[in-house]
């Protein structure tokens, strides 16, 4: 995940219109953060934006959020109708992105450098143990409602995120924290406890379990965004979920935007908060987000000038595109994988040698030339390439005759006595593409019936969540460019684990490999891990992500 310094960006050129923006925003795919997060931030330098006219066509005209300026107002795609905007709660690339808008944590990251910068946090020391981060917050740091950024509330929030009651998936990310994970566990009943201490309002002192080389990287992440405190107590409390505290009138954030209206499944409207310490740097009057799930309908309203930029590009399209229309259509390198939950605890699922003989029985080259055709890599492995220091080793393969012989020696020869299994995956016409592709492999190489079954982002997150499925379709984009954001998807008592898989090898390796500091025995570790995840597969692997999406000509300076 990468976010934008001050000088560098997105521009949009329309006659002679000047404005400048710092925003940032994660995109990925559907989390999808499991999915996608998860995620990558950017900087947008923009300088007007073309489509003004098309405003009021959602009503917005006459109702919040009238004030603004249409032509300081970005309208872009957000795939889905958020789960919520509690950044504590949530775990979808569509929340990140949102979160990312209405929230500043403690440190961010240059996008080109990946190095750690100035956030809600000005300055920062490490002791010489490289345990121990003394934060100083920013003298002017406010929430959008004008009360100080105080050390308190990063405190509470830390606190919030790991409070067992809360119920987070997500707060394993804390667990680098000294007795985060005990606390989050319930084994240790008292927060002060717990390697937070705040020194004074604007002094926070972070005391890690060991030295964690890429753990300021991690505070660009939701787990890590600051709270309301005021705001949270007045609407239900400390782990209470699902309460309007994150709806517009309610929302208290130190983004660079403030909530002014959620319109459900029509739009997010954001405005410039005028409190946020950097605000000069802020031009946009707000951000308009869509919740436009199906991609041609994403891919119309791009032509039809009401968004600037999509998320993705409906596969077939994309031929069109690269023959008749080529400036708009750019496909990005992307730090995520695609893969299929397994849910282990099911027959036939449970049984390992089925789960091998689905991967052995997936032609991922041909899922990739010939449904996907944007760029995306089939994915023998699980954590992506393009991590510095790290290499995967490849360990499945294309090999019908081995997988109807493992079926067979799970007692279902030539498919027989197999009981149906069901795909699911949330509302996308690749999704559905890509699990029909899958579908008629299992049959023709297995003999196996697959049906497949698709929910609104919400519902199937639930539906996962919950274990009630069999198979289902999942993707992860790095919340930082460390293989371990990968692979502590597996952990046993990670929220985000919902495979119903667990090993106490697996998980003593993950724990080795965050003390470890020397980086070859970490790497050891590390493919130790990937090596249980490729014998195992409670994730079944398929290809590695590109980014395809359609941007206008007038917007310049974009950085993926």
């Amino acid at each position: 995940m990468a976010i934008g310094g001050p000088d560098r960006g997105l521009e949009i050129v329309q006659r002679d219109l000047a404005f400048t923006i710092m925003i940032s925003y994660r995109t990925s795919d559907h989390r999808v953060k499991g999915v996608v997060v998860r995620k990558f931030a950017v900087l947008l330098l923009l300088a007007g934006f073309f489509g003004a006219t098309l405003w009021g066509c959602s009503g917005a005209a006459d109702g919040p959020g009238a004030h603004l300026d249409p032509q300081k107002v970005l309208r872009i795609n957000n795939e889905a109708e958020p789960q919520d905007l509690d950044p504590h709660v949530v775990t979808g690339v569509p929340e990140h992105r949102l979160n990312c808008a209405l929230s500043k944590g403690l440190v961010d990251l240059d996008p080109e450098t990946l190095q750690p910068i100035p956030g809600a946090a000005a300055s920062w020391e490490l002791s010489a143990d490289q345990r121990v981060y003394t934060f100083h917050l920013r003298e002017n740091g406010k929430w959008s409602n004008g009360d100080p950024v105080t050390a308190q509330d990063f405190a509470y929030s830390f606190e919030r995120m790991l409070h067992p009651a809360l119920a987070a998936d997500y707060a394993y990310m804390l667990y680098y924290i000294l007795n985060a994970k005990p606390f989050n566990e319930g084994t240790l009943k008292d927060f002060s406890q717990v390697g937070v201490k705040v020194i004074d309002d604007r002094t926070l002192e972070v005391t890690l379990e060991h030295p964690t080389p890429y753990w300021l990287g991690l505070q660009i992440h939701q787990s890590y965004s600051p709270v309301h405190r005021a705001t949270i107590e007045k609407f239900g409390g400390m782990t209470a979920r699902g309460t309007q505290w994150t709806r517009g009138g309610n929302f208290v954030g130190n983004g660079p935007f403030k909530l002014v209206d959620w319109r459900p499944n029509e739009y997010i409207l954001v405005e410039k908060n005028d409190f946020y310490y950097d605000v000069d740097k802020v031009r946009l009057d707000g951000i308009r987000f869509f919740p436009i799930e199906n991609k041609l309908t994403e891919e119309r309203s791009f032509r039809s000038g009401e968004i600037q930029m999509t998320t993705d590009v409906p596969r077939n399209k994309i031929p069109v595109y690269k023959a008749e229309n080529p400036d708009v259509l750019h496909i990005d390198s992307y730090l995520g994988v695609y893969y299929y939950l397994v849910n282990t605890t099911r027959k036939p699922l449970d049984d390992k040698r089925v789960r091998q003989a689905l991967s052995l029985s997936l032609n991922r080259d041909a899922l990739t030339r010939d449904v996907l055709k944007a760029g995306e890599k089939p994915a023998y492995y699980f954590v992506p390439p393009g991590i510095p220091g790290y290499e995967s080793v490849p360990a499945l393969r294309y090999d019908v005759d081995e997988a109807r012989r493992l079926l067979a020696e799970a007692g279902f020869p030539g498919g027989a006595g197999c009981p149906e299994i069901e795909l699911l995956y949330n509302t996308s016409e690749n999704h559905q593409q890509i699990a029909e592709a899958l579908q008629n492999m299992w049959k023709e190489a297995l003999n196996i019936n697959v049906t497949i079954r698709n929910q609104d982002w919400k519902v199937y997150l639930d539906t996962r969540r919950n274990l009630d499925y069999f198979l289902a379709r999942a993707g992860w984009i790095g919340d930082m460019v460390d293989p371990v954001n990968f692979l502590e998807l597996l952990l046993s008592t990670g929220g985000n684990n919902q495979t119903g898989f667990a090993s106490e090898k697996y998980d003593q390796l993950l724990a080795a490999s965050h003390a470890e500091i020397d980086p070859e025995r970490r790497r050891a570790l590390l493919h130790e891990m990937e090596a249980i995840v490729l014998d195992e597969l409670p994730f079944i692997p398929m290809y590695f992500y590109s980014r395809p999406y359609l941007r206008s000509p007038e917007v310049k300076g974009y950085r993926p």
